[in-house]
């Protein structure tokens, strides 16, 4: 149960990054105008420095609930840690932010004022110079405008950003704008509809803008906020699992995949084949290919036929065809089997299987 009067999570995500951490948190406990709605969560992917009594020692004397989540270490899962400081919010709305970014004193004000359901608004940092980053200590934020520590050429940068979300979410464009994991807020209802982060995405970069496509896919509204807040990125050398080109991330592959599920399968659940919808083909139990199909997938989970689906399902051999509406067009072939270039063109996969290998592909499908 939410406590009474808490309607925000500020979820943090952190790694290592101490003195940033500190910086954030002041800056968290300064917001105007939110008294009695906020609570703060700080998602740490396995930090083994001071992180964690630099968390406790805020929690110590906050005038707002502090929750930490932290689990060892095992390379970068940004995604993870989002999803295990949203599963400990309690609050209907979501704000996400790095923990490198500090926040003006309206900065939580400005997203409650706007925020509402099947809307996630989305913000972005301006980049503080390293010798504006390096003055900046834990304790020194008191009476500061951080606001006025921007560049002027970041603030241009930003009004640009906002002028261009604008238009594309007026054209209702299918990909922008796009969402930036360090710092939106959404509707944890809709965040909850998609399944949150997906957490197949390990390693640098990708899973924001997947979770952004998913959104837009379950209907969300995606709108800038940057004409009202932003966030100020704290300088610090470049992460070294991070590309220069965002072409050559190590999750560039999966996100451009095809048949994208709007509800991931590895995300705030698991979700196994009981969970998904599938459309199965019209001769499920006239081969052995088709008999394990059915043999694996529940009949709950199963939909009429015509009906739409998540995931539909072609055999070969077998006569089916893709008849229905579906997020992801699959084709199970045996190993000897022929697949027409006519229904390959229609899939999104094309996986060859034998009956025994049918149940271990239908979990990782999707």
């Amino acid at each position: 149960m939410t406590p009474p009067g808490i309607d925000c999570s500020l979820i943090v995500n952190t790694f290592e990054k101490p003195r940033h951490l500190a910086l954030v948190l002041e800056s968290i406990a300064a917001q105007t105008g939110v008294a009695g709605r906020l609570e703060v969560i700080v998602a740490d992917d396995g930090s083994r420095d001071e992180t964690a009594d630099i968390v406790a020692a805020f929690a110590a004397r906050a005038t707002v609930p502090v929750r930490f989540t932290s689990e060892p270490h095992a390379g970068f899962r940004l995604a993870r840690v989002r999803n295990e400081g949203a599963r400990l919010a309690q609050g209907d709305t979501l704000l996400f932010l790095d923990g490198d970014c500090i926040l003006p004193r309206d900065h939580v004000a400005a997203y409650l004022a706007r925020r509402r359901p099947g809307v996630a608004h989305l913000g972005y940092c301006a980049r503080l110079p390293e010798a504006a980053s390096a003055a900046l200590a834990p304790g020194s934020l008191t009476g500061l405008d951080l606001e006025a520590l921007a560049p002027a050429s970041e603030r241009r940068l930003l009004r640009r950003r906002f002028r261009k979300a604008w238009w594309r979410t007026l054209l209702r464009h299918r990909s922008k704008p796009r969402l930036a994991g360090g710092n939106f807020g959404v509707w944890r209802r809709d965040f909850e509809a998609v399944n949150g982060f997906d957490e197949r995405f390990v390693g640098w970069g990708q899973e924001d803008d997947d979770l952004g496509l998913r959104l837009r896919a379950a209907g969300v509204r995606l709108e800038s906020i940057l004409d009202r807040t932003c966030s100020l990125h704290v300088w610090h050398p470049v992460d070294p699992t991070a590309t220069k080109r965002w072409r050559d991330g190590p999750n560039v592959g999966y996100f451009l995949r095809r048949g994208r599920l709007t509800r991931c399968r590895q995300g705030l659940v698991v979700r196994d084949a009981a969970a998904i919808r599938w459309g199965l083909p019209s001769d499920v139990v006239a081969e052995p290919l088709t008999q394990a199909l059915a043999a694996a997938i529940p009949a709950a989970a199963r939909v009429e036929p015509g009906e739409p689906c998540e995931i539909e399902i072609v055999t070969r051999p077998g006569q089916g065809r893709f008849t229905r509406r579906a997020e992801c067009r699959l084709v199970i072939a045996a190993p000897d089997a022929t697949v027409e270039p006519s229904l390959e063109r229609r899939a999104d996969h094309v996986a060859r299987a034998t009956p025994a290998e049918v149940a271990a592909l239908l979990e990782r499908v999707g």
